[in-house]
């Protein structure tokens, strides 16, 4: 197998919305694919159509694809293993398991739910494990015959050994061994011809020539199912891996879809396109997504995409659950968005403004980018930063412009001086505006916080905005003496 092309596979069910969880797991197969010069497929596993969900699946390819993590073969795109959608591949499901009823390996199970219930109501009473008795295993053939005159539709099951034990290799867990009397003889064909998971599971591998399966821990449990459905068959099992589980902040419970609030009651984040919404760069989300579970050196966070492609490799996956840290994936989002040039941060802000129902120009949001760069963390954070420059009017309480140790008076001295000053100015830039600004202060006997704090106040509406001098340059002189006499009027009429 080492000598194969390796071909790993993402396949998710779609039954909800894109799951980071479910996004890291598709990361580490597209990078262990692309390190290794491989192919990865997307696969749909949608047989279990009491669970699907119709807006679950473009929610996932726009997820994969926002991520970067562009798959070789799949919807949309095809490729020679196809139809990529299981509820398509139908009828190969059914030819195999009726291969394995017709050479001993599986039977027709014709047990009512009923039955079934009352069994595990039985069991549980007992304190038995609850599992199938294994009644119609034995069935004589007059049997068989009465139950299908009754019109009863039947699963099909594996014959699972009785006894004995399957064991398997795992890359990270090592040596794994279960004896058989612990296992089920699970169903492989639902009464309606769908397979179970796991059948499908088993032959797509198999015919799809996955070399490497890597997925989420709570799979380990199965994997001693798929042993005996590979030996049945009699193929060659791919290289199991099983990826450690992500926890939530707190570290004491699994990261799920179900949504938990975080210690200062901010709602957790964990469907990729709230992070998507949430203003998350993909390549930070990305970064972030790579160190839990992985670590290249114990030191080095941040890598660009070639670099997580060139270093990653499964004997550095680690075997113990990460916990998903929000403030250090906000401190990674606010790196990359220092890092971004400022063309390619525009571009990004445009779209957040566009979503957000504000009408800005690429022109004044390039000139907002090396102000607000260094103080934004998200890029909604931006929102709240500036959209005053984007609006005509702007409103908030009078009694803010008053700043500490001032009154109205003094409050109204510094807005009429201000707007005198400026003016008369032959120039309106930041450095002008810094130089005119700071020696007014001073001539009015104004600390800066004050006289400062006070045109912020009249000129944003806000108590913290973007560096004064350049904020004050974008407004342009109409609209920042416009609102310094609105300011003024607002004092008066207190």
């Amino acid at each position: 197998m080492a000598e194969q092309t390796v071909r790993v596979r993402f396949a998710p069910s779609p039954t909800g919305y894109f799951h980071v969880g479910g996004a890291r797991t598709a990361l580490y197969n597209w990078l262990f694919a692309r390190h290794h010069g491989g192919r990865f497929i997307l696969r749909i596993e949608d047989t279990d159509r009491t669970r699907y969900q119709p807006d679950a699946l473009p929610d996932l390819l726009e997820g994969l694809r926002w991520l970067g993590l562009c798959w070789d073969e799949g919807p949309e795109i095809g490729g020679e293993y196809g139809p990529y959608y299981q509820s398509d591949r139908v009828e190969i499901y059914r030819q195999y398991a009726e291969q394995l009823v017709r050479e001993g390996k599986a039977y027709r199970c014709y047990c009512s739910p009923e039955r079934l219930a009352r069994l595990r109501e039985e069991q549980r009473a007992k304190g038995i494990p609850p599992g199938y008795d294994r009644h119609c295993r034995y069935l004589t053939r007059e049997q068989i015959a009465e139950y299908e005159a009754q019109g009863i539709v039947p699963v099909i099951r594996l014959a699972v050994p009785l006894e004995g034990t399957t064991e398997f290799d795992d890359l990270l867990r090592g040596h794994i061994s279960v004896e058989n009397r612990l296992l089920d003889d699970l169903v492989l064909l639902k009464s309606d011809g769908f397979p179970t998971y796991h059948l499908a599971n088993v032959i797509d591998d198999h015919l799809m020539g996955i070399t490497h399966i890597l997925r989420g821990e709570e799979w380990l449990s199965s994997v001693p199912k798929h042993v005996l459905l590979y030996r049945a068959f009699g193929w060659e099992m791919p290289i199991q891996v099983h990826l450690p589980t992500i926890l939530d902040p707190s570290g004491k419970g699994k990261l799920s879809k179900r949504k938990k609030k975080l210690p200062g009651g901010q709602e957790m984040l964990t469907f990729v396109r709230e992070f998507r919404e949430a203003g998350y760069l993909p390549e930070a989300l990305v970064n972030f997504l790579a160190l839990l579970g992985w670590s290249y050196d114990g030191q080095t966070e941040f890598f660009t995409r070639d670099e997580l492609i060139r270093y990653f490799d499964l004997q550095k996956v680690s075997k113990s659950p990460s916990s998903f840290s929000y403030d250090k994936l906000e401190h990674m989002n606010a790196t990359y968005i220092r890092n971004l040039g400022t063309n390619d941060l525009a571009g990004r802000l445009m779209g957040v403004y566009r979503r957000a129902g504000i009408e800005a120009d690429i022109g004044t949001v390039l000139q907002l980018v090396p102000l607000i760069r260094e103080r934004i963390k998200t890029l909604n954070d931006a929102l709240a930063l500036t959209d005053f420059v984007f609006q005509e009017e702007i409103s908030y309480p009078a009694e803010e412009l008053i700043q500490k140790k001032m009154d109205r008076t003094s409050t109204l001295a510094a807005l009429r001086a201000a707007e005198a000053r400026l003016q008369g100015l032959e120039a309106f830039d930041e450095e002008t505006l810094e130089r005119e600004l700071r020696a007014l202060g001073e001539e009015l006997g104004l600390k800066p916080r004050q006289f400062f704090g006070c045109l912020r106040v009249a000129c944003t509406g806000k108590r913290v905005s973007p560096p004064l001098f350049g904020t004050l340059a974008i407004l342009g002189r109409e609209r920042v003496l416009r609102r310094l006499r609105q300011a003024v009027e607002a004092l008066v009429e207190i």
